[in-house]
């Protein structure tokens, strides 16, 4: 029987109306707390600027951000729309204006004839704002005049107030973040500028300008796109060599208006943006399935009926005929089924039909009228398909010798004796010197020690048979237990920390890199479930008499000099390998006073460039932005 409790009954029953059960549960609106919400809320501002231009009515939208004196940010968002209603609204007694601000499932997005599409769906979007914010100020012109009303936390402040005239129309609305539900409200600049820049390509007739004055000088910039998808697909594919033309279209049918662009390039991997009214859906969803349906059957239909695939013995698949292939894809419809409000999948069954359809028709056609990127396509799905099967050779013959399965672990892994993943950790450190500290400085308990051998494989130069026979590659794949390619499996990870402890110089930095790719480009839903980190070692060590001092940066050892003041030992710190197990654990494996930064992923398509630059073929590409970015270096140890 349980233990006697307080009372269960209807007083213990509490209703949070509105406002208020948004800010209990913000991120059941928002997604998380995190800078991803704080740009959320931004955009849900910008996205009902951009149903306007949608509508036909609003050409241009600007963005200003300023911070108070304590830092918090607050960001203003003004439009040439028609202007958020102000009449009264007998039915509340209220303003249209501020049952918009103050009201959840409220707005003219539920009325088609308003909005034909439109990203804002749910009628929660200003609220939401309104209630997460410090303060919302509201400005109106339209009819002639000029309307203002002011908000705190989801509650208006003032009532609608006319302060002029003016000829033109629109909505300005300024907001600042409240910092008693975001812990750092601060507006992620590589974030917004990423949205801003996808939501110009995919609305070529809107121009978006950002000026970012938290910064001296400010920064401006403005966001506009003259051949939308199409620059979308240029932007995307500048770092990689073109194999073919652009390929696109734009077709509605009934009320679904559905756009895409495709190009392959010199890489092994597909890479696809889609979007729903402009939303994008990071997880797919009928529209995407629909796409590669279509574009498959018209490459493999085409091979069929050219013969073009000759004797070779490896059919391809559709696998094959997405490999470096780069796609933009845009749906527009009036009742799209999205998976919640942060809206990353679309459900819509019929979709999936249209566009597969008229993916199909066109690409169908353009390789009969483009034989040259036809016979380039076709190339570069042969040779997948060559790869593949070798690589299933490959991984076959992994599977009979054990390497991959997770049975036989590392004869160099010195493995912890509990076995619950979420208790304990894997260090991945450089050299049998470090990999001796920290095996015997650990807590043998929840960590475990995977010492590797130099410098592991650059995997983004490299095809899987290499990889398959890296020893260094075997190691840590048989250590996290996952398995690889098609056998990956991030439920069976024996660690639910991974943590790359590498020397604080040149070498480590690079070896940490070379990980990072592989985990990236392999397993990289363990960095999404946030399963990665990397370990922070001091830098230096301060000895004065009996007291020792340990600093992480350059700015701790200026701070902590100046504090204990002259006749001190400084030691510089380059490998892990001079520590003693004492002091490893006591700066970098304690877990009561290590330093460990959690790997994420905020901006996928930034992060994919970036690796695909930095680790990639194109030397020229790598050498124009190390000289572009060489200023930005704090530290180099020569």
């Amino acid at each position: 029987m349980p233990a006697e409790t307080e009372v269960y009954d209807a007083s213990k029953i509490v209703v949070l109306e509105g406002p208020l059960g948004i800010r209990k549960r913000p991120a059941m609106y928002i997604g998380s707390t995190g800078s991803s919400g704080v740009v959320h809320l931004l955009f849900e501002v910008v996205d009902n600027s951009v149903d306007e231009s949608l509508a036909g009515y609003c050409r241009n939208i600007n963005i200003v951000l300023t911070q108070d004196k304590d830092g918090i940010n607050i960001a203003e968002v003004s439009d040439d729309g028609r202007g958020i209603p102000v009449g009264m609204i007998e039915k509340y007694n209220k303003s249209a204006l501020e049952v918009v601000m103050t009201t959840l499932h409220k707005g003219a997005k539920f009325n088609h004839d308003t909005y034909k599409v439109s990203g804002g769906l749910h009628g929660v979007g200003l609220t939401v704002v309104n209630a997460l914010s410090e303060f919302t100020e509201v400005t109106v012109k339209r009819d002639g005049k000029i309307y203002r009303q002011t908000f705190a936390k989801g509650f208006a402040t003032s009532p609608l107030q006319e302060i002029g005239e003016s000829k033109e129309t629109g909505t300005t609305i300024r907001f600042k973040p409240d910092k008693e539900i975001f812990p750092g409200p601060s507006f992620d600049s590589a974030l917004l500028k990423d949205r801003l820049r996808y939501t110009s390509f995919l609305n070529p007739k809107l121009r978006i300008s950002l000026s970012d004055r938290r910064f001296d000088p400010a920064e401006d910039e403005v966001f506009h796109s003259q051949e939308g998808v199409v620059d979308f697909i240029k932007y995307l594919n500048k770092d990689n060599g073109a194999l073919t033309s652009i390929i696109s279209q734009k077709f509605q049918e009934d009320q679904v208006t559905i756009e895409f662009a495709v190009q392959y390039n010199n890489t092994y991997d597909e890479k696809i943006e889609s979007f729903v009214n402009n939303i994008r859906t990071t997880e797919g969803g009928t529209h995407v399935v629909g796409f590669h349906s279509g574009l498959t059957r018209a490459i493999l239909n085409y091979i069929t009926r050219n013969k073009t695939n000759g004797k070779q013995e490896t059919r391809i698949t559709g696998e094959d005929v997405r490999e470096g292939l780069i796609v933009v894809l845009s749906v527009m419809l009036p009742n799209p089924e999205f998976e919640g409000q942060t809206k990353e999948k679309l459900g819509n069954t019929q979709i999936k039909n249209i566009v597969e359809t008229s993916v199909y028709s066109h690409v169908s056609r353009y390789l009969e009228e483009h034989p040259s990127d036809a016979r380039a396509i076709l190339e570069k799905a042969t040779s997948a398909a060559a790869a593949r099967e070798s690589s299933r050779k490959a991984r076959d013959l992994a599977r009979k010798k054990s390497l991959f399965d997770g049975s036989v672990l590392p004869g160099k892994l010195a493995d912890c004796i509990l076995a619950d993943p979420e208790k304990i950790e894997l260090f991945i450190v450089e050299g049998q010197s470090a990999g001796g500290s920290g095996k015997d400085g650990r807590d043998k308990n929840t960590q475990a020690i995977l010492p590797l051998r130099g410098k592991i494989l650059n995997v983004e130069k490299a095809n899987f048979e290499r990889i398959f026979d890296n020893a260094e590659i075997k190691a840590l794949v048989t250590a996290f237990g996952t398995g690889i390619n098609e056998t990956f499996n991030p439920d069976n990870l024996r660690y639910h920390k991974i943590i790359l402890m590498t020397d604080a110089d040149v070498d480590g930095s690079h070896i940490r890199t070379l990980l990072l790719t592989f985990i990236y480009r392999y397993m990289k839903r363990i960095i999404e479930e946030g399963y990665v980190y990397i370990a922070q070692p001091p830098l230096y060590k301060i000895t004065q008499g009996k007291n020792v001092y340990y600093c992480y940066s350059d700015a701790e050892l200026a701070s902590k000099t100046k504090e204990i003041g002259s006749k001190y030992d400084l030691q510089r710190y380059k490998g892990l390998g001079e520590m003693n197990p004492e002091q490893l654990w006591e700066t970098t494996m304690d877990p009561a006073r290590r330093v460990l930064k959690r790997v994420g992923i905020t901006d996928a398509t930034r992060t994919d460039e970036l690796f695909t630059i930095l680790m990639g073929l194109d030397v020229q590409q790598r050498r124009k932005f190390l000289h572009e970015h060489a200023q930005e270096v704090k530290f180099l140890d020569v």
